[in-house]
């Protein structure tokens, strides 16, 4: 069963709930402005990556696409830096301090991309800028699933996730220069 839920915030963002059969609701949220932002698509890899990644089902992850002075402000307020970022993920585990009810679905917590900066690195890269937005809500959905790139051996272990799972989910060339 697939559960679907659409609407707008007072603020005119677009919000996007779906309920897949493998139990993963993704609410997607575009800020005003965004066109071209493949809704359908990025909730539709996020159920796939959690499923590959074996992700605890059922499951909820919020995803944002908003943009850079947004982002900057998370990243200011939660990680002490004063700069725009590409992508941004909050987990929400009991370990952190976010308890769900017994029998609620685990709250995975949020991913927040920022729009321009995912245009501006598609640009640069030479590709779309729906491929890049793919390549980033993947990236944000590693890092809440435990993935990191701190070290050189974990960026390049998160890389080489990043990328089977882009082209095992999308079939296309997701090879990008660094990591992230």
């Amino acid at each position: 069963m697939v559960l679907s839920y659409r609407s707008h915030d007072k603020a005119g963002c677009a919000i996007v709930a779906l309920m897949a059969p493998e139990g993963y609701a993704i609410a997607l949220q575009v800020d005003p402005g965004f066109v071209g932002v493949e809704q359908a698509a990025l909730i539709g890899l996020a159920q796939k990556a959690l499923a590959s990644e074996g992700a605890q089902a059922p499951a909820e992850l919020s995803v944002v696409v908003t943009d850079d002075e947004r982002v900057r402000e998370l990243n200011r307020r939660y990680r002490s830096s004063d700069a725009a970022t590409d992508v941004l993920s909050f987990g929400m585990k009991e370990a952190d301090g976010f308890v769900t009810p017994p029998g609620s679905p685990a709250q995975l917590g949020e991913i927040v991309i920022s729009y321009p900066t995912a245009a501006r690195q598609a640009a640069e890269a030479g590709h779309r800028v729906d491929q890049e937005l793919a390549h980033l809500l993947v990236h944000g959905v590693l890092h809440l699933l435990g993935y990191d790139h701190a070290a050189t051996n974990e960026a390049r272990a998160m890389q080489a996730r990043e990328e089977a799972l882009l082209d095992f989910t999308l079939g296309h060339d997701s090879e990008r220069e660094g990591a992230r």
